[in-house]
């Protein structure tokens, strides 16, 4: 009986130690965000520069969980309703307005309990506001942390809003936020492979804030008809395209850690394999693993359903097997400009059937690599082994051609 006391109060004390390191790791994580931050002012902490521009104006917003003013993190829709702006409707991309739906899941329009708002669903039934959406509204504005990949649909928000702005008549003010993965880099999209996870014939890595992005769906003419939407972008402050920086609040339910936003370009694309990117766990994009990898590899995971992040994952209730990145060095992706194609190149390698590794008929939740690398060829370089100075040589012209092209939009150096 003392030794099964004795065991308890150990397990106990191990409980507690466990939870008040946790504890601390999360408040210095914290405070490294605030430091790393400190100087950068987002386009909605500057207030002063844009309340003149809505202050006896019905407003519409495109806004989600990532829409926050302050070091507190406080909803943009609740601050600015509190400094008198009346906000008419609220426009949620996916994910919801609240940010708590899983990939792909449908979103229905509803009102806001805590504000009595309407809140139109750009991720369900429509994909751009409509002109009934619009009538009540006499200026838009546009506040979403993106994450900087072609295949991250925000840009794709943004795009339709600025299309329905130029059709109705309507400014879009786009409060600009810093890109966590500013650099340049993948092929450029193929348009015959232009889909919902890519628009714009630009490469996985685009390089540009919202609000540069903005600049060049105008400069290049990429909405229907040629047509022009009358922006203002209200830039950050203190920011440079170099600059490291942490998201204050998770982009979506499966970017749920600082890792995952910074490895999500590059493990994006095992959406398109037969390799779990750890959707079904609370570490999504930062693990890579298939139950076929046995004896190839010791770390292991297992998915299972977790509603609002993934509710019907790959490999279900099945051991994979794989790389686990939590700890991998992510400065050397943003200091090197580079996604990794190793992973990819190495797991490929390393898969028993090779002939199933993008073979979508396998399971419902494995995507098409071709719209996701924006290519056809990618997976035929990395099945016929290629090197990776090989497939980057085949992204060429294209990405040189881009680099040069979005010199042209850049707000910041």
């Amino acid at each position: 009986m003392a030794q099964q006391t004795m065991i308890k109060r150990k397990t106990l004390f191990q409980s507690k130690t466990t939870f008040a390191l946790f504890c601390a790791i999360l408040f210095l994580s914290a405070q490294f965000c605030c430091a790393q931050n400190a100087n950068i002012q987002t386009g909605a902490d500057q207030t002063q520069l844009y309340l003149p521009l809505l202050k006896g104006k019905n407003v519409g917003m495109v806004v989600n969980q990532t829409s926050v003013i302050g070091s507190k993190n406080v909803s943009s829709v609740d601050s600015l309703l509190k400094r008198g702006i009346k906000i008419k409707r609220v426009f949620g991309p996916e994910h919801g307005f609240r940010g708590n739906a899983s990939n792909g899941a449908k979103v229905g329009d509803e009102v806001d309990p805590k504000t009595g708002i309407n809140i139109v669903s750009l991720y369900g039934a429509k994909r751009k506001p409509s002109k009934s959406d619009l009538d009540s509204v006499d200026v838009m504005v546009f506040d979403i942390q993106d994450v900087g990949c072609r295949f991250y649909t925000n840009i794709n928000t943004l795009g339709d809003v600025m299309e329905a702005c130029a059709e109705f008549g309507k400014e879009l003010i786009i409060l600009d936020r810093p890109n966590p993965n500013a650099y340049v880099d993948g092929p450029v999209l193929d348009m015959k492979l232009k889909s919902g996870v890519g628009k714009y014939p630009i490469p996985i890595l685009h390089g540009m804030t919202i609000g540069e992005f903005a600049k060049m769906i105008n400069g290049q003419c990429w909405l229907p008809n040629n047509a022009q939407c009358k922006i203002r972008v209200i830039p950050v402050k203190n920011y440079k395209h170099d600059m490291a920086y942490t998201l204050p609040v998770n982009p979506s339910p499966n970017l749920n850690t600082q890792q995952s936003v910074l490895l999500y370009p590059s493990l994006c694309l095992f959406e398109g394999t037969t390799v779990s990117q750890g959707r079904g766990t609370y570490m999504p994009f930062t693990v890579l693993g298939s139950p076929y990898l046995k004896g190839t590899y010791d770390f292991t995971f297992t998915p299972v359903s977790i509603p609002g992040k993934s509710e019907t994952p790959l490999y279900q209730n099945q051991v994979c097997y794989g790389l686990d990145l939590r700890n991998y060095n992510t400065e050397t992706l943003r200091k090197s400009g580079k996604i990794n194609l190793k992973w990819i190149m190495d797991l490929f390698n390393a898969y028993p059937d090779k002939a199933k590794f993008f073979d979508r008929k396998q399971s419902k939740q494995i995507g098409n690599i071709d719209f996701l690398a924006g290519v056809s060829a990618f997976k035929e370089q990395i099945s016929a082994g290629k090197t990776e100075q090989e497939i980057r040589q085949s992204w060429e012209p294209g990405l040189s051609e881009y680099k040069l092209m979005r010199k042209k939009y850049l707000l910041y150096k």
